[in-house]
């Protein structure tokens, strides 16, 4: 894979944006984003995040005739059997209202004490060297932690104030960018994609 490729990243969004071309910053990869090239979101009909994660790739590569990075994520809390999970994004109904996402999250949580609030962000990455490509790259990654009573720090996006990295003792909202970056679900999953692009 050429370090002077254009990539098109499937996604509208900006925290997850800028997630991406920092971590990929230093491949020599030219990252576009679907909006610049006027590509609308793509359906996400599918069952699971890796499905998600296809669809999205998918159709930015097919209208733009560009390799597209896709990807999905979410927060797994177990104690509500994996929820919101698939459906992070537009928990509370309203698709990326992060602050009625976690209003409703803490809800839902109320009356459990910190050791069964444990969580994990999940995240899969796929790349999609064309739109048709039979063997698209795919990446994971997963970060473990607890679900906190309340909302700390102003950083990060999502379900960030709220999601305690335990051994950190600071939530996600509360570490350091370039810190979060390496130990992050998102991180992690494109650390992976990126040994794995080394081998292609």
């Amino acid at each position: 894979m050429s370090a002077r490729e254009r990539w098109v990243i499937a996604s509208s969004n900006q925290g997850k944006l800028r997630e991406i071309r920092e971590l990929l910053g230093d491949t020599g990869i030219e990252i576009v984003t679907q909006g610049e090239l006027g590509v609308a979101d793509a359906d996400e009909t599918g069952l699971t995040f890796v499905e998600n994660a296809l669809l999205k790739a998918r159709k930015a590569s097919r209208e733009t005739g560009l390799p597209a990075l896709g990807d999905d994520s979410g927060l797994c809390v177990d104690a509500l059997g994996g929820a919101p999970g698939l459906y992070s994004a537009r928990y509370a109904g309203e698709h990326g209202n992060a602050d009625a996402n976690i209003d409703k999250l803490l809800h839902e949580l109320r009356d459990v004490p910190d050791a069964q609030r444990t969580a994990h962000f999940y995240a899969v990455i796929v790349l999609l060297r064309h739109a048709d490509d039979p063997q698209p790259v795919i990446a994971e990654g997963l970060w473990r932690g607890r679900v906190l009573h309340e909302r700390r720090g102003d950083g990060g996006f999502g379900y960030d104030p709220v999601f305690l990295d335990v051994e950190q003792g600071k939530s996600a909202a509360e570490l350091d960018k370039d810190f979060k970056n390496r130990i992050s679900h998102r991180g992690l999953a494109l650390a992976a994609l990126k040994r794995q692009l080394a081998l292609l």
